[in-house]
């Protein structure tokens, strides 16, 4: 089974499991059916910390998790966010108090239950911080979320956050070739006593060495838009992968589980979601949560893999403008 760590005072899996791609960006779906049969499977290995959002689908993706876990309530971490709204320019953010209070009543319903066990803010709106804080920390006065979190932020607006109430959890690309919290952020977060939630840990597939060529995703893949899976990037890219699964191979593990596993060893407060629409590549992402890596294996792979190596940005412009702020 897989072991638990602790999230500020929450207990979670160390490893769990983000839902996004049942329902979107990443082409062709394996059907409900198979999502859910994750989603058990996932309950099954001991992986608690269930994670989707109101944006995911349109809504489908909270839906789709609430009938996986309609009669696994008690299993499960449940996590969602708020914040986001897609527009026609791209991506635009949204805090408001009504709003907030809105979004938590549409995730309650949908999900199907009474309550959410981690809140989170998915983009800031850095103009009303305290506004939207505000609101989220009456939800949890209400008894209608447990804990609070906040997503992709910069370290003064976590700060900004956790004055109004406590921020149990930070969830923030993480991964060997997205390094950008390392710096600022992270040292925040554990001043503050903040866990980590590191989304796209496999650096949205890549780092699994399954994508060679923007012509191995589907038409409608949201990868195909994000400038380090570009012709112009991806040999570079590549590259880098090579070396990684070259050190895997010698670990007898997949590229991706040496990914995973450098993410947990960055500290006992990391809780990555690694996500997957199938139970195969779910088995194989929980198998990395017990690897043990040696201090030396950690220095090979930083120097396999350094992030100054990696060519391109992580989003396309009009995404990117709401992330970190």
């Amino acid at each position: 089974m897989i072991p638990t760590r602790k999230l500020g005072e929450l207990e979670v899996s160390a490893q769990g499991l983000g839902c996004m791609g049942m329902s979107q960006s990443y082409g062709v779906r394996t059907g409900d059916e198979e999502s859910i049969a994750t989603i058990h499977r996932a309950l099954e290995l001991g992986v608690t910390l269930i994670d989707t959002a109101n944006v995911y689908g349109a809504g489908a993706n909270e839906e789709l998790v609430g009938r996986a876990l309609a009669d696994r309530r008690d299993q499960a971490v449940l996590a969602t966010k708020f914040g986001i709204v897609f527009t026609d320019g791209g991506q635009s953010v949204r805090g408001e108090a009504a709003y907030v209070k809105q979004c938590c009543e549409e995730s309650l319903r949908r999900l199907g239950v009474d309550h959410i066990d981690l809140y989170y803010q998915h983009r800031v709106d850095p103009d009303r911080i305290e506004e939207t804080w505000g609101a989220m920390s009456e939800l949890v006065a209400e008894g209608k979320v447990r804990y609070l979190g906040i997503s992709e932020a910069s370290a003064a607006s976590i700060r900004r956050a956790h004055a109004v109430h406590p921020v149990t959890a930070l969830q923030s690309e993480w991964s060997l070739w997205t390094r950008g919290i390392e710096d600022e952020v992270l040292p925040v977060c554990r001043e503050l006593g903040i866990g980590i939630v590191p989304f796209s840990p496999l650096g949205r597939g890549f780092l699994t060495g399954a994508v060679t060529s923007v012509q191995d995703l589907p038409a409608d893949d949201m990868r195909r838009t994000m400038p380090r899976f570009t012709e112009a990037n991806l040999d570079r890219n590549l590259a880098i992968v090579e070396a990684l699964r070259k050190l895997a191979d010698e670990k007898g593990v997949t590229a991706g589980q040496l990914a995973l596993a450098w993410v947990q060893h960055k500290g006992t407060d990391v809780v990555p979601i690694p996500g997957t629409k199938r139970r195969t590549y779910l088995e194989e992402n929980v198998a990395a949560a017990n690897l043990e890596l040696s201090t030396e294996d950690i220095e090979r792979i930083e120097t396999a893999f350094p992030a100054s190596a990696v060519a391109g940005e992580r989003y396309p412009a009009s995404i990117a403008r709401n992330a970190g702020r």
